[in-house]
């Protein structure tokens, strides 16, 4: 499909079809909820990015003190802080965030 014809038919679409509800009423919440969902996560975003500059300075200082780039206690006390906020998930997520920020330096 051209991006003319998907534009004609997004166009075309109403705003229920496009969230997958049943109303325009809850079309008009899910929209809402979506624009702040995407706000949500350009903050989040951006303190993931926040979190490795920092975690690079950390890493920076403790390795020209000679010590490792990681500090492995460290990191079991980040996976617990998140799994008890967050149960299992908060695990993984905690995880992504270590490799994220691991090896900057």
């Amino acid at each position: 499909m051209s991006s003319t014809t998907a534009a004609t038919t997004a166009a075309t679409v109403s705003p229920a079809e496009r969230t997958g509800a049943r109303t325009d009423e809850a079309a008009a919440l899910i929209g809402g909820a979506r624009e702040r969902i995407d706000t949500l996560d350009d903050r989040i975003i951006g303190l993931v990015q926040e979190r490795m500059a920092v975690s690079a300075v950390i890493q920076e200082a403790r390795i020209t003190s000679g010590g490792r780039r990681v500090n492995l206690s460290r990191e079991t006390a980040v996976l617990g802080h998140y799994r008890d906020a967050l149960g299992k998930p908060g695990t993984a997520l905690a995880m992504t965030l270590l490799e994220l920020c691991r090896g900057r330096v």
